[in-house]
């Protein structure tokens, strides 16, 4: 999870730089490729993943709502920022546009200093010690070991469970309405005023 999240700030980066010098460059395409590249960047589901993995469980439900709240903000803090008294002049907007490239610098620069999330270090890995310390410090020292217990009660439930790829998901019939409705609700979130809200 955490090394995803180190490529994904790398790819944020990049994107920033490359739109911040298209009005250098003189060149729109830059901008496109820059979008695109900020398009098919994973931030934001495994910010969540990650998040909610490392949370306590009960503060899991509250770490997750905390960071789409902070998600909402950003894209409100670039639709102020974006006005022409700020920085949508002419001359500012190549900074605008590079701006997204700023949180994942932060990001980039303090996420090293974080441990893996112990689900992961534990059901992927099979690394207990690794899992142990990285709880100790994420939530301190203490008696964990209930948590432990239902990682690998997840674990097991898991190795039950068959994963589908994307084409098999697809093709599957039982799931079918459930994909459309996950279509639909993510092709619409943008008309529906949660910005605004």
């Amino acid at each position: 999870r955490k090394k995803c999240l180190l490529c994904n700030n790398l790819l944020m980066i990049v994107a920033a730089s490359i739109m911040g010098f298209s009005k250098i460059a003189q060149s729109f395409e830059m901008i496109l490729i820059g979008r695109f590249m900020c398009g098919i960047s994973l931030c934001v589901p495994l910010h969540h993943q990650y998040v909610g993995e490392i949370s306590p469980k009960k503060l899991r439900g509250f770490a997750n709502s905390t960071s789409s709240f902070f998600w909402s903000l950003g894209k409100a803090m670039g639709q102020i920022s974006g006005q022409r008294e700020l920085l949508g002049s002419q001359a500012l907007w190549p900074v605008l546009m590079a701006a997204c490239g700023f949180p994942a610098l932060v990001q980039l620069v303090t996420l090293p200093s974080f441990p893996e999330s112990p689900p992961y270090l534990l059901m992927h890995k099979e690394d207990l010690e690794g899992c142990k310390k990285a709880i100790r410090q994420l939530w301190g020292e203490g008696h964990h070991q209930a948590e432990i217990d239902d990682i690998m009660k997840e674990k097991a439930t898991m190795k039950n469970t068959k994963i589908l790829s994307v084409l098999e998901l697809v093709k599957e019939p039982a799931s079918r309405w459930q994909l459309y409705m996950t279509i639909i609700l993510t092709a619409t979130i943008q008309l529906c005023g949660i910005n605004a809200v």
